[in-house]
């Protein structure tokens, strides 16, 4: 039986042949139930392959499909896996490389993905899972908000960084980056003689991060050494 077949291929870690085995059961018998069960079997096999775009597209066409199917959360699951671990190579996550000036696509599809799974499953096997990661999301899709508000700080380009600044405020709440956030709206507003606004920023910060208010205050332009 051909996923019979499929089943031990996977269990083997022979991933290839098993999307071969899959891919031949939903051709030949595509409205089957084991053709439908295979559909999940080989998001997972395109994923362990590493065939990125197939899983996804596996996925979605899964999603489409079955709307209310009891394992559709494992598709939105692997979608946001897929898209969680395209952020970076295994090279680049073995030496720790620093991606938060990197534009994070991959990083809020695979945040919008755990986040419907979270929305439509909240008491799904891997809810848990993917809060955790959405967390960490969450602080990738910071970190580059803060990235862009500072290169415009050192251009000169203050209205930027302060629409850039605020997004991640007013998006990404406990996110470390946020911090940074506000030091940026601080200054930017100082520079652009906005002192109200300025102000406001200020005692924000010091409620949030009252041990730091010293340095805020200071009259320096931080961010031009980083």
């Amino acid at each position: 039986m051909i996923y019979a077949r499929a089943q031990k291929a996977i269990r083997n870690s022979n991933y290839s042949e098993a999307i071969k085995q899959l891919e031949a059961l939903q051709s030949r018998f595509p409205f089957s139930e084991p053709a439908r069960q295979s559909q999940l079997d080989l998001i997972y096999a395109y994923y362990k392959a590493r065939q990125t775009d197939p899983a996804i597209d596996a996925a979605d066409t899964f999603i489409r499909e079955n709307p209310t199917n009891s394992r559709v959360d494992y598709a939105y699951y692997m979608k946001g896996l897929v898209y969680f671990e395209r952020q970076s190579t295994w090279l680049e996550r073995k030496f720790h490389v620093d991606l938060s000036n990197r534009p994070p696509v991959n990083a809020r599809k695979s945040f919008e993905a755990f986040q419907q799974l979270i929305d439509k499953f909240p008491h799904s096997d891997y809810a848990s899972d993917s809060r955790q990661r959405m967390v960490f999301l969450r602080n990738r899709l910071a970190d580059f908000e803060l990235h862009v508000a500072l290169y415009y700080m050192r251009r000169g380009a203050y209205v930027g960084a302060i629409n850039r600044a605020k997004f991640c405020v007013e998006n990404y709440d406990g996110a470390p980056a946020v911090k940074g956030s506000m030091k940026v709206l601080v200054d930017a507003y100082r520079d652009l003689k906005m002192t109200d606004l300025a102000a406001d920023a200020e005692r924000v910060y010091a409620d949030n991060y009252p041990a730091d208010t010293k340095d805020i205050l200071q009259r320096k332009h931080w961010w031009s050494l980083l």
